[in-house]
């Protein structure tokens, strides 16, 4: 079933024969636990800050953090337990301990869905840009949220080892077109039907490979020696070792500068780069 792969698309056109999202998805298939996660990245000039929910193999995972840029404070937190993050269709939640986000996400550019083999079974993404307005309350402190970002809902059944170089950002170029990226290394990273994508004015474009030299410190393009530095500004970082699952993971905030594809030089750009190493 996994001949057709992969593929690449809107989400209008799916390969047959496979389970994926929204569906039910069996726990185990071809031998590997199911992963999955819906992760939501919002950057803004003030404020940037992430929130996801994840199952593998049916344990829950939930973190969010937050980035005042303005004093250059992260605050955060991992759990082990349901319910602190939903991430619905059109909405992000995070209620805990110091905490209260509610925010709307309004769809800002075409989605991008990619169905991949990876290993001995598959692996499904979708990313779909999107505006956020909102509040965030953190501590004593409250802000007004409007910015935009990026959601990922990723599923599957990855190889047992698998590493992945990620940068996700939103900007906007000289000419005053919105733009916004998503760019990877060790998944979903074929020279072809990739997930590598940079929306433009939100019409998406699939690039070719890409690389990121040093520690996280930018990405290098293969087309048109474009390039994107990264500054960052602070880090989110994990370490679990629940023995049946391991987990390294860096994720700093930050601003990018440099050029995309085709000659689109940034004004302004921020976001996150991020480097995860994962036995599952």
């Amino acid at each position: 079933m996994t001949s057709s792969l992969p593929l690449r698309g809107n989400g209008s056109v799916r390969p047959a024969g496979l389970r994926l999202p929204p569906s039910w998805m069996p726990l185990v298939h071809d031998g590997r636990p199911l992963k999955r996660w819906r992760y939501v990245g919002i950057y803004g000039e003030e404020l940037m800050l992430c929130a996801a929910a994840v199952r593998i193999a049916g344990i829950p995972q939930a973190f969010w953090a937050v980035l005042d840029r303005t004093s250059g404070e992260l605050h955060g937190r991992t759990v082990f337990t349901p319910g602190l993050v939903a991430v619905g269709d059109g909405h992000l939640a995070v209620h805990g301990r110091g905490v209260a986000i509610d925010i709307s996400l309004t769809r800002a550019g075409e989605p991008m869905e990619i169905t991949s083999p990876h290993g001995g079974s598959y692996i499904w993404t979708r990313k779909d840009p999107v505006n956020a307005i909102g509040t965030v309350s953190v501590g004593a402190r409250t802000w007004a949220l409007d910015a935009p970002g990026l959601i990922d809902s990723s599923a599957g059944y990855h190889a047992r080892a698998t590493t992945w170089r990620w940068a996700a950002g939103v900007g906007m170029s000289t000419e005053g077109r919105r733009l916004v990226w998503n760019l990877v290394t060790g998944v979903h990273d074929l020279a072809a039907a990739s997930e590598r994508t940079v929306w433009i004015g939100g019409l998406a474009h699939e690039v070719a490979a890409v690389s990121f030299p040093g520690d996280l410190e930018g990405v290098a393009f293969s087309e048109d020696g474009a390039a994107l530095r990264f500054r960052a500004e602070a880090e989110r970082a994990q370490s679990d070792d629940l023995k049946v699952f391991r987990s390294d993971y860096r994720q700093p905030f930050g601003t990018f500068s440099g050029t995309l594809p085709g000659g689109v030089e940034l004004a302004t750009g921020f976001g996150v780069m991020e480097w995860h190493d994962v036995r599952w």
